[in-house]
């Protein structure tokens, strides 16, 4: 007897395979916290919802969560680096110290830009061509980075109150009511995450981070993937210098410390492996924007300074626990 398929059935049936994957995906649960933490929050303090913490908050992320795609396109490719917080303050203290010198701020940042772009490409051929691990290149210019911010500001912060206005408005505008920042942040995530969705020299960033040997042998240019998403990432890290110096019109050269804990923290919460070979954008931007719901909801707690990083810490074990996990589930 013949039997014939029931759309009724089947939809309902391609409905729940839907439902099923979406309550998989690593982004809804990471939705679902957020939206837990809003509503305890919205009980435990009555400061938490007002629009100047939720400015702050959104404030606090943005800048950081450019140099969060920068990471999480290396992590993809099966790299990381320590660097980021130091090639950030270096940006500010390059472009400060030339603005102070008589350039103009545009130039003077796209020098700093360049000069991280530099740094980045360095980094890249070490690990590509003399075959140093990537951690071990990314610890020693995190230093080195660190000291020359240091030297050339003799330790001290760049005052830099002459700035014009029209660069000011970059870190400090506002376009109706939504920060420029948060504008100039949206449209790196929208135009990095279509490009490593859809584009072939981005997809071959998973494929290297996967399995690089394989990769290597299906035709594909491994070394110049790593090279050019370990440029990446620096020139990302370059250009958040920029903002932010525009931002507090300054350039600090202690800006940054443990800012790469941060950055591979929410990386690493929103899927992106340190193994290689998986992790997404918007991921990526939601364990940067929990992490900072969780950092405005301690210290609106007034949760000491010190049992904040305890926290953070946790967060971030977890988080490389349950991709350890996942890994070897995968495995």
């Amino acid at each position: 007897m013949a039997t014939t398929s029931n759309p009724v059935n089947g939809e309902a049936g391609s409905t729940g395979n839907a439902l099923g994957r979406l309550f998989r995906m690593r982004e809804t649960g990471l939705i679902l916290i957020i939206a837990v933490l809003f509503i305890v929050m919205s009980f435990a303090s009555p400061y938490f919802l007002t629009w100047d913490n939720m400015r702050a908050m959104a404030m606090a992320f943005a800048v950081e969560g450019i140099v969060v795609v920068g990471m999480t396109i290396l992590l993809i490719s099966g790299g990381i680096d320590l660097s980021v917080g130091s090639v950030t303050a270096l940006a500010m203290v390059i472009a400060g110290w030339l603005f102070l010198n008589g350039l103009d701020p545009w130039t003077a940042s796209l020098v700093a830009i360049m000069a991280c772009t530099a740094i980045g490409a360095i980094m890249g051929f070490f690990v590509t061509k003399v075959g140093l691990h990537h951690f071990i290149v990314s610890l020693a210019v995190m230093v080195i980075a660190r000291g020359l911010c240091l030297l050339g500001t003799g330790g001290r912060p760049l005052g830099l109150y002459t700035l014009p206005p029209e660069f000011k408005f970059i870190g400090q505008g506002s376009i109706g009511p939504i920060p420029v920042v948060i504008v100039i942040f949206v449209l790196f995530v929208v135009v990095f995450d279509f490009m490593l969705r859809r584009t072939t020299i981005f997809r071959k960033v998973f494929y290297t981070g996967s399995n690089e040997k394989a990769a290597a042998y299906s035709g594909i240019r491994t070394t110049k993937v790593i090279f050019l998403t370990t440029t990446l990432c620096a020139a990302l890290s370059g250009v958040a210098g920029i903002i932010y110096m525009a931002r507090f019109g300054s350039a600090q050269p202690t800006f940054g410390v443990g800012m790469e804990l941060n950055v591979i923290a929410a990386a690493v919460i929103g899927g992106a492996s340190l193994k290689g070979g998986s992790g997404t954008i918007l991921g990526a931007i939601l364990g940067t924007i929990l992490l900072s719901v969780v950092s405005s909801s301690l210290a609106l707690l007034d949760v000491s300074i010190y049992w904040q990083d305890i926290i953070r810490g946790s967060i971030l074990l977890t988080a490389v626990t349950i991709d350890h996990y996942l890994n070897k589930r995968r495995g």
